[in-house]
């Protein structure tokens, strides 16, 4: 089939879309590279990706029920395996095992995360994942896994497959998260002036409203009204939930 025809057969607009986009999404990848799908929709929460009917993907469609691969009910996993830490600093596709980190692009982020023990805390010996950078500050991850267990080098099938099962791969996640997603945590079509977000900005890495008074040459009361003015905005109880809930939209994103 076409790229168009497997982004249409992953896609999800509705929550009974989901068992057959995550059914598609296992056989496409079993097609191009003999490749088994682990998703996480969110690597901060410790729920896993379900059906409409409530079946938990990861062991039903994505076959990983045996009693050693049940990687889904490890909720430590999110803070121990150096995959969904890799995520958190990476936003492109990867591969990796024990020797380390392979991107298109270098990383050094990734160079300094420690893979000692890499098998047991990543549960497998080498993976290609694509991180899933969603709004709102939401970080999903899809692994894709050789169906030789054994296997400790997939470079091949990255450099074949990778592109299409990234996109695939955010296609497949984003779309569950919009069907999943039914409680709004953050105002909608929120604007910040100019000023309020250079403000919120320094406050961001700690700067006082004194301090940001004489960074940007202004009076304390106008920054000290600036950032309160934001707040109302977005619908926050204090400074540290403006700064939290300005950084979720993307509007403190911090320089290269």
């Amino acid at each position: 089939m076409s790229l168009s025809e497997d982004i249409a057969r992953i896609s999800i607009t509705d929550f009974a879309d989901v068992r057959r986009a995550a059914e598609n999404l296992r056989d496409i990848a079993w097609e191009r590279g003999q490749l088994r799908v682990a998703p996480w929709d969110n690597i901060a929460s410790k729920a896993p990706m379900i059906d409409a009917d409530g079946a938990v993907l990861a062991a039903e469609i994505f076959g990983w029920d045996a009693p050693h691969e049940r990687w889904w009910a490890d909720t430590r996993l999110a803070l121990s395996s150096p995959l969904p830490r890799a995520c958190r600093y990476e936003s492109e596709t990867f591969w990796v095992n024990a020797q380390g980190f392979h991107t298109r692009q270098p990383n050094r982020y990734l160079d300094a995360i420690d893979l000692a023990n890499f098998e047991k805390r990543a549960l497998t010996k080498a993976a290609i994942v694509t991180p899933i950078h969603l709004p709102f500050g939401q970080i999903g991850a899809v692994s894709f896994n050789a169906s030789d267990p054994e296997r400790t080098d997939l470079s091949q099938e990255f450099a074949a497959h990778a592109d299409i099962l990234g996109l695939l791969a955010y296609r497949f996640v984003a779309g569950y998260v919009k069907v999943i997603r039914t409680r709004h945590w953050l105002p909608s079509d929120c604007q910040l002036t100019k000023r309020e977000v250079e403000c919120l900005r320094w406050a961001s890495i700690g700067k006082t409203d004194k301090e940001i008074s004489l960074i940007l040459s202004r009076s304390h009361a106008t920054v000290r009204f600036h950032i309160q003015n934001a707040g109302e905005k977005l619908d926050a109880v204090n400074r540290s939930q403006t700064i939290f809930k300005a950084a979720q939209l993307g509007y403190l994103g911090f320089a290269a």
